[in-house]
């Protein structure tokens, strides 16, 4: 059958016996990164044969998976911390075990996600999960369109180099919400920060925090429409970064919920205050 097992996220002692047993007693050990699950073996004793499986093969080592199977063995699948599945590879291997009707199971433990929701000290239920923040402007629209009418808490893996930009462009969009944001969950330094996006963006503005983040927030439905930076921020920071009057009106319009005619005679006002 295939295992699922999830792993530390820092802290090696968090690793459960059923998933030690697992990796022990297993053929093989499919992983997204061969390095870092050799660490985690040599760390527990067990020396087992390793194949890497990440997001681009995953489909490709899914057939391999599914042959192991049916040929009687037990393979086990880890990514490189937390659960797979979860912004990590693992979908794909449970629906070619679903699609051929073989068995797999998922053995629980660390999940970042889970702990960080919990520690940000804000309303867990309901919660709900983004995965990594968008990087391109287009997925960023998107993702604003639906968080525009979240009220409840969201949570957000986020690079520590990106982490101020997000604060800070959440805070332009949304206002001063209630956020927390978690980092080296688990590991010697972790750390706690809550505050407001604003309150946030200030203190991450200089100084990048270390380690991978997760980023919680807690939206409340049309907080955007009385957002205090609002309109004339978001198009303050377009145009500085080069965009055209044009493209700011537009992408401004679409983030703060405004019609694109008044983005527009905004943002031609700004324009003309910069030239003076």
């Amino acid at each position: 059958m295939l295992l699922l097992c999830a792993t530390p996220i820092g802290n090696l002692g968090d690793l459960t016996p059923r998933v030690r047993e697992a990796l022990a007693s297993c053929n093989a050990v499919y992983c997204e990164d061969t390095r870092r699950t050799l660490t985690l073996l040599n760390h527990i004793g067990v020396k087992k044969p390793l194949v890497s499986c990440y997001r681009e093969n995953e489909r490709a080592r899914a057939e391999e998976v599914v042959k192991r199977i049916q040929s009687g063995e037990t393979v086990v699948y880890v990514s490189d911390a937390g659960m797979p599945g979860i912004s990590d590879p693992g979908e794909a291997l449970i629906q070619a075990c679903i699609a051929n009707n073989l068995p797999y199971s998922v053995l629980p433990g660390a999940s970042a996600v889970l702990m960080a929701a919990v520690m940000s000290g804000l309303p867990v239920l309901p919660f709900t999960f983004f995965g990594f923040f968008p990087r391109e402007k287009k997925e960023q629209r998107a993702l604003f369109d639906r968080l525009k009418h979240l009220d409840h808490l969201a949570v957000f893996y986020e690079s520590p180099n990106r982490a101020d930009a997000t604060l800070k462009l959440l805070h332009e969009t949304f206002g001063n919400l209630d956020a927390a944001l978690m980092r080296e969950l688990t590991k010697l330094h972790e750390e706690v920060a809550r505050g407001t996006l604003g309150e946030l963006s200030v203190r991450y503005a200089e100084n990048d925090p270390r380690g991978e983040c997760v980023l919680c927030v807690l939206f409340r439905a049309g907080a955007e429409e009385s957002a205090a930076p609002g309109l004339e921020a978001t198009l303050t920071r377009l145009l500085k970064d080069g965009s055209s009057v044009r493209d700011a009106a537009a992408e401004a319009a679409s983030l703060c919920g405004v019609p694109k005619k008044e983005a527009y005679a905004k943002a031609l006002e700004l324009t003309s205050n910069f030239v003076k």
